[in-house]
């Protein structure tokens, strides 16, 4: 056989056949981000050292390494790839089971890099899920701040991430920052505000915000006896913004009581509710901390009643809980503070492994398949439909994606999408021979994944 093309596409699988009592979040939804790094960092470049990758492979097999393919592609144009990729809006808000990018090679020689660079590109799979999964607390968040304060200000600083020292790598800091910050704005993972920078672009100077913290050893490095001392010397240093001050070194409870309560109350009653002190548990289970540490915030330093009927403590003071938080425990704590009648306003969250570590290609089923070849002049489409598991199937032949009428999404198979009748093809040509030919700023990014009205509605029946 002569192959001329080949033509795959990436999806995040449905899963059809999944019992719902096995994941407490559905994940029904996936946010695009990410490929325009990979295009940035990987793709565009002069691939210019055959020699590095026959070395490579010499140990292997040299069938493996296809030495004149390469020195044809490389000379022919110059280092540069000649395939073409066409993808989804970056932020786009997509249901699972639609196809969300394709690749094809524009020269029939080079019909095999089209899945050469598969493994590459279906790195897209991390990014996507941290945007994902953070897109997910979000909405648990606007719900419950909706439902206890009636508004949702301050949501985009509500879940913070703590996540640089859990990941695997630095380049694992910058992207999965970066894909959290599609839709929050609170980062101690610098790296993620550098790769959104240089990769996307933005005009907000500072696309991910962070506030002075006091960590262990600031507070420990005083000993024991001397916590008080610890605290007040900090919360002197930065008088005019907020400040967190972790307080379980020793006893949570006695700090929160004795310490913040009694010893400095004075001092933090002078705060503005522009620079509040924000109080951090850091042990125990979650949900029981939370709530104790609000009940004797709330007996020394006296909550009001919100429109919603939901306690809220003063504007100078607020709590952090930046330990085992993830999808569920997140959902566990606001509900727990609801029941208790406490209001969302009083709390952030902080999440670090789980935001970005403790996900894997599996959460949402990331695939890349071939769908469609030219062979011999004639074009086929290919699937694969494995009998042991149904939702491994793939799709068939060339792919679009459109809007109904009503405004689902929907993916045509076998090259149906070029009748007019359907409308316009939401992939667009991002990349081609070499050169990226569509980018996305982090603004736009932002505002195509932000929550619609409707689906605040939705979560609020």
């Amino acid at each position: 056989h002569e192959s001329d093309k080949m033509y795959s596409y990436f999806e995040c699988r449905e899963k059809k056949t999944e019992p719902t009592k096995l994941r407490k979040v559905k994940y029904d939804k996936t946010v695009f981000y990410g490929l325009q790094y990979i295009l940035h960092r990987y793709l565009k470049a002069h691939l210019c050292d055959i020699s590095v990758c026959a070395e490579c492979f010499r140990d292997h097999s040299s069938e493996m390494f296809s030495h004149v393919s390469y020195v044809t592609s490389l000379q022919k144009y110059n280092g540069h790839l000649p395939i073409e990729i066409k993808a989804v809006s970056e932020g786009s808000v997509i249901p699972r089971g639609n196809v969300l990018f394709t690749v094809e090679n524009t020269d029939p020689e080079c019909y095999w890099l089209t899945n050469w660079v598969e493994t590459i590109l279906v790195q897209t799979w991390y990014p996507i899920t941290v945007a994902t999964n953070s897109r997910e607390q979000k909405k648990i968040l606007a719900k419950y701040l909706m439902e206890t304060s009636g508004s949702l200000e301050g949501l985009e600083y509500k879940l913070h991430d703590f996540g640089y020292r859990g990941v695997s790598s630095q380049e694992t800091a910058g992207i999965g920052a970066s894909a959290h910050l599609v839709n929050f704005k609170g980062t101690d993972t610098v790296a993620g505000i550098c790769v959104i920078k240089k990769y996307y672009g933005t005009k907000d100077p500072v696309p991910g915000f962070s506030v002075p913290a006091a960590e262990h050893s600031t507070i420990t490095a005083w000993g024991k006896d001397h916590e008080k001392d610890a605290f007040e010397h900090i919360i002197k240093q930065f008088p005019s913004v907020p400040v967190s001050i972790v307080s379980d070194s020793y006893d949570i409870y006695n700090a929160c009581e004795k310490i913040w309560g009694e010893d400095l109350r004075g001092l933090i009653e002078m705060r503005s509710a522009d620079a509040p002190l924000v109080v951090r548990p850091d042990s125990g289970n979650p949900l029981d901390t939370v709530l104790k540490v609000l009940e004797i915030l709330g007996k020394k330093f006296h909550p009001v009643e919100n429109s919603k009927g939901y306690k809220v403590l003063p504007p100078y003071i607020r709590v952090i809980q930046g330990d085992g938080v993830d999808i569920n425990t997140l959902q566990e704590i606001v509900e727990g503070m609801k029941e208790h009648r406490w209001s969302i306003e009083n709390i952030a969250f902080g999440s670090g492994g789980a935001l970005l570590q403790k996900l894997t290609r599996d959460l949402l089923n990331c695939s890349f398949k071939c769908s469609y070849v030219v062979t011999n002049g004639l074009g086929v489409n290919v699937f694969k439909d494995p009998v042991a598991d149904p939702n491994k199937r793939s799709k068939k032949g060339r792919l679009s994606l459109h809007r109904t009428p009503s405004g689902d999404f929907v993916t045509l198979e076998e090259g149906k999408g070029d009748l007019e009748e359907y409308g316009e093809d939401l992939l667009h040509t991002v990349f081609r021979n070499g050169k990226i030919v569509k980018t996305y700023t982090f603004d736009e990014v932002r505002d195509n994944a932000k929550l619609k009205e409707s689906e605040l509605k939705d979560l609020l029946l």
